[in-house]
């Protein structure tokens, strides 16, 4: 019994040696964690305006219209008249005040010229598929194409007449 107590101390006090007291290094293995760098990417990009607010008056757009002059002052009539088509054919998506499915015309006039909104108003899919404004257009508002309503020139000219008046 004695020689037994004897081995098993001596067991013990080498497992409590082999145990304790040192310290390793602990070695630096394969890590998933992405290292930084010590280097910044200098932000060049600077932020694009969207295509609703760009402002080119020299694009006269793809389309019927190529010239276009306006009177200084606003046909009251014709705009009556373009407010009323605007109303029938074209609130399903857009707003004369706000964003809707389609930009709002509003302030239309000081950024695009009156022969591009006509030409946009005629001829909306051969506009889409080869102007970069109405490209640009067409990305912004989630891919919704605006829809031809095979308005007549005097039609789309009244309507033209009606964004003048919006401000």
């Amino acid at each position: 019994m004695k020689t037994i107590l004897n081995i098993l101390s001596t067991l013990l006090i080498i497992l409590f040696i082999s145990c304790g007291g040192k310290e390793e290094k602990k070695k630096e293995g394969f890590s998933y964690e992405k290292k930084t760098t010590t280097e910044t990417k200098a932000s060049t990009e600077t932020k694009k305006e969207p295509a609703s607010k760009t402002v080119d008056l020299s694009n006269k757009g793809i389309g019927p219209i190529t010239s276009l002059s306006l009177d200084a002052t606003i046909n009251q009539d014709v705009a009556n008249h373009g407010a009323d088509v605007f109303k029938k054919m074209c609130t399903a998506c857009h707003r004369a005040d706000k964003k809707f499915i389609g930009p709002s015309p509003k302030g239309i006039m000081e950024r695009r010229s009156p022969e591009w909104v006509m030409n946009m108003i005629l001829n909306p899919v051969e506009m889409t598929q080869k102007d970069p404004l109405a490209k640009a257009l067409l990305i912004e508002f989630n891919g919704a194409p605006m829809a031809n309503q095979n308005l007549s020139e005097e039609d789309a000219r009244a309507v033209l007449e009606y964004f003048r008046t919006l401000k």
